[in-house]
């Protein structure tokens, strides 16, 4: 019985007193913080042509009756992961075409915004450059490595990312759309889906056009990059050179990105600009190449 007195004694012991005074030596527990969400990076907006590829001369469509002012229409490329610039952009009295990359982190809200505006949405879908690896389009990438499998389900993917789309462009790819056989597949699903397609121009080896005319898709391809030297008057001067090609073809497409200094020049020259042409959305613009 001493026994068991004495073992009972030592685990009343263990339990109440030892707990209050290891609480007062212990050091107090600091609570973690919740790990942060890393902020999703942009991809570089664009890799231009070191030597500047001319625009395309079209013959001058013919106008009968009232005189038509001729079409313009403007791509606001590399949207998705700023929404602020983009709300700017979609304020301005000003009919635009919004083109999102695929994977982006305001891909839809952005996508929605463009529909209630009345905007044109496109899929600015990222293709291999020449430089990759060193540079990288951003997620959803057409590799020319990839096997045909492999790009079906890739293009589909990004296809599917973006909602409201009606056509597609070519986000980069200087190697991908110098490839025939990859053109060709990407083109043959843009069919199927009756998506347009408008080339960048990214390269004067593109087969976009002859990739175009084989599957009888709409096509245009680009007239003026914009703002691939961000400054006031280069963007200016590139915006008066849409307009003199616009008025010489009857129509033309010119394609921006989401820098403030292109959102102040439009806001400051498009009210002009509207009254010797007629802003549409890509749209319009496209046709089977005959």
């Amino acid at each position: 019985m001493l026994l068991l007195l004495v073992a009972i004694v030592g685990l009343l012991t263990h339990f109440l007193v030892t707990p209050e005074k290891r609480s007062k030596s212990a050091p107090p527990v600091k609570s973690v913080p919740a790990a942060k969400q890393p902020i999703a990076k942009s991809p570089a907006f664009e890799i231009y042509p070191a030597k500047e590829i001319p625009p395309v001369d079209r013959p001058v469509k013919s106008r009968t009756g009232e005189k038509q002012l001729p079409l313009v229409a403007i791509i606001i490329d590399d949207l998705g992961y700023d929404k602020k610039i983009a709300k700017k952009l979609s304020n301005l009295n000003a009919m635009l075409t919004f083109s999102i990359l695929p994977h982006s982190p305001f891909q839809k809200s952005i996508a929605r915004l463009s529909r209630d505006k009345g905007f044109g949405i496109m899929l600015h879908l990222p293709m291999e450059p020449v430089e990759y690896p060193n540079i990288n389009p951003g997620p959803g990438t057409l590799l020319t490595s990839m096997t045909p499998d492999q790009l079906t389900r890739q293009l589909e993917k990004d296809l599917d990312a973006v909602p409201f789309i009606q056509g597609v462009n070519n986000h980069m790819g200087s190697k991908m759309t110098a490839e025939s056989s990859q053109m060709y597949q990407i083109f043959s699903i843009l069919r199927k889906k009756g998506l347009y397609f408008v080339d960048s121009r990214t390269t004067m080896e593109t087969l976009c056009k002859p990739s175009a005319r084989l599957f009888q898709i709409p096509f245009a391809q680009r007239d003026v990059f914009l703002d691939h030297l961000v400054e006031v008057e280069f963007i200016r001067k590139q915006l008066k050179e849409l307009v003199r090609i616009a008025e010489h073809n009857g129509y033309a497409l010119g394609i921006g990105h989401p820098h403030a200094l292109t959102y102040q020049v439009l806001h400051e020259m498009l009210p002009d600009l509207q009254k010797k042409i007629r802003l549409v959305p890509v749209s319009e613009i496209v046709h089977p190449v005959g």
